[in-house]
């Protein structure tokens, strides 16, 4: 069993469902509401945890109602909260989402505890944990952080992957620590600093792999995934299935991917892997509700004949 260690974000999601998205200052009726575990970095965690990987967390919460209940669901969901911190000095945070009836989002965060997590705190896990197959980070959290985690990740001689989200520019020291990063493609366009129209997504990533990446994987919504690494240059297509809420897909396929790397998968068919559990999150609601287990993406991929292991 790999074990992943994930540095980021908890906070709880307040999803509003509605047939259209308001334009400023419009009130619309919403067909539905639900309140869900969220955070990119939980997220990140379940997700890790419910493919097979003996996971923890590391983060902060509030002394509040909604930390409470985070950190019940985080145990429920077989992540280890050992470092998880109760914070009494902010709030747990949250974030209000839209989600419209074609299954596209919008998502404002209030980071509370989020803003909290600091370098103590994966100092306190790896210095107990020793070592870990993988490390996985995102942008909920301070950039002194992230920064903080890759380099000390790659010195024990983890995987380190990267989602850059939500997007803020990246120190340039931080690159030489990670060996995948996941952006998006506006993402990616931004990182390098090209936004032309005669800058190709190939050339966007050169120029990040010349940073010290090993490989950068954009994600591309129904069309796949791109890789650019050293062994493998490629369109890895989306599975089609019928979108419900793409909530949280990102962070599927980060935590699928950081998984099937350490399993030893090549980088294409780990990237297969990481459609298949970002497919299956977007038919259903909830940024972590709808997270499948091992076994149901291994079915998935049996019933498409796609073998990756």
């Amino acid at each position: 069993m790999v074990r992943v260690l994930v540095v980021g974000s908890i906070h709880m999601d307040l999803v509003v469902v509605l047939d259209r998205f308001p334009e400023i200052g419009e009130t619309v009726i919403g067909r539905d509401f639900k309140m869900t575990p969220g955070g990119k970095g939980a997220n990140q965690a379940v997700a890790a945890a419910r493919l097979g990987a003996e996971t923890y967390m590391v983060g902060r919460l509030g002394r509040d109602f909604f930390g409470r209940v985070l950190r019940e669901n985080l145990k429920r969901n077989g992540v280890r909260d050992d470092f998880v911190v109760e914070d009494p000095e902010s709030y747990t945070g949250v974030a209000l989402i839209f989600v419209d009836v074609e299954g596209r989002n919008m998502i404002a965060v209030a980071p509370g505890t989020d803003a909290r997590v600091g370098p103590s705190d994966v100092d306190s896990a790896l210095d107990t944990l020793g070592s870990v197959d993988a490390v996985l980070l995102q942008l909920e959290i301070p950039l002194e952080t992230v920064t903080y985690a890759a380099k000390r990740a790659k010195e024990a001689g983890a995987l380190v992957v990267l989602n850059p989200a939500p997007f803020r520019p990246l120190p340039e020291d931080v690159y030489r620590h990670v060996d995948v990063l996941t952006p998006n493609e506006v993402e990616a366009r931004q990182l390098a600093g090209r936004f032309g129209e005669y800058a190709t997504l190939r050339e966007c990533c050169e120029v990040l792999l010349e940073k010290g990446l090993s490989a950068v994987v954009v994600t591309l919504g129904p069309k796949g995934a791109h890789v650019f690494s050293r062994d493998f240059e490629g369109l890895v297509p989306a599975f089609k299935v019928p979108v419900v809420d793409t909530t949280g897909a990102g962070d599927a396929f980060s935590a699928a991917l950081a998984v099937a790397l350490s399993e030893g998968m090549s980088i294409e068919k780990a990237v297969v892997f990481a459609n298949a559990v970002a497919a299956i999150k977007t038919t259903r609601l909830g940024a972590q509700e709808g997270l499948p287990y091992r076994e149901e993406v291994n079915k998935f991929l049996l019933e498409r004949g796609v073998k990756v292991g």
